[in-house]
């Protein structure tokens, strides 16, 4: 369930967010408020409105739920230095980006790395696939090395201009960085692609109003 504080409704931060840039909506936002702006809890897990990477501040471009047929599996929220409505947007806009995503339920680590694995191939052609195999080679052992995400546990998957893809879970770096910049836009079109995870999730973190159905596979 996706809440926003209760000192303001939806109708009014979507009427700022479209007049304003994204810095200036908050700005407005808080001002509505009476106080900085405040987090959006999405099935109990808070998103902050701005978060730092890199040393640049980055908006909450959305967060949603991603449900496997009716089940709730993860809070996903993306983070980026501007506002985007498009999958082309996300990738196109300058500066660092960060997709954070937080465990509701218990899943197999090496299954989830098998799923993103097969949602990077199904997004993305052969050509860009083939560019970012050692890249997804590298995640499915990170993922198989933990073994297994419990509720509460998560992990972000940062882009750092200039350095790669930096992957954390519960904050931890794991290894270096991914240099190769086709990874990181065929890990983002695991959400964000024609065939995305969820297509409700994917409205949900390019900002949008849910259209579809809670569903995935």
């Amino acid at each position: 369930m996706l809440r926003l504080p209760t000192q303001i409704s939806s109708s009014v931060l979507r009427t700022v967010s479209k007049t304003a840039p994204m810095p200036t909506a908050l700005l407005a936002v808080a001002l509505l408020l009476g106080s900085p702006a405040h987090a959006l809890e999405v099935s109990g897990i808070n998103y902050p409105p701005q978060v730092t990477v890199a040393g640049k501040p980055l908006g909450l471009n959305g967060a949603g739920i991603r449900y496997r047929f009716v089940v709730k599996v993860y809070t996903a929220g993306l983070y980026l230095q501007g506002k985007a409505t498009t999958p082309e947007q996300v990738l196109s806009l300058p500066g660092p980006k960060r997709l954070h995503i937080a465990m509701l339920r218990e899943i197999n680590a090496n299954d989830l790395g098998k799923l993103f694995t097969r949602g990077m191939e199904d997004n993305s052609s052969r050509a860009d696939f083939s560019k970012s195999i050692a890249g997804t080679l590298r995640l499915a052992e990170m993922f198989a090395a933990k073994k297994k995400l419990t509720p509460g546990e998560h992990f972000s998957v940062e882009w750092l201009p200039g350095t790669g893809t930096q992957v954390y879970v519960n904050g931890l770096a794991q290894g270096e960085p991914i240099r190769e910049p086709e990874f990181f836009a065929a890990l983002m079109r695991i959400w964000l692609g024609p065939k995305p995870a969820d297509d409700q999730l994917k409205d949900l973190l390019l900002g949008k109003e849910a259209t579809a159905a809670p569903q995935g596979n």
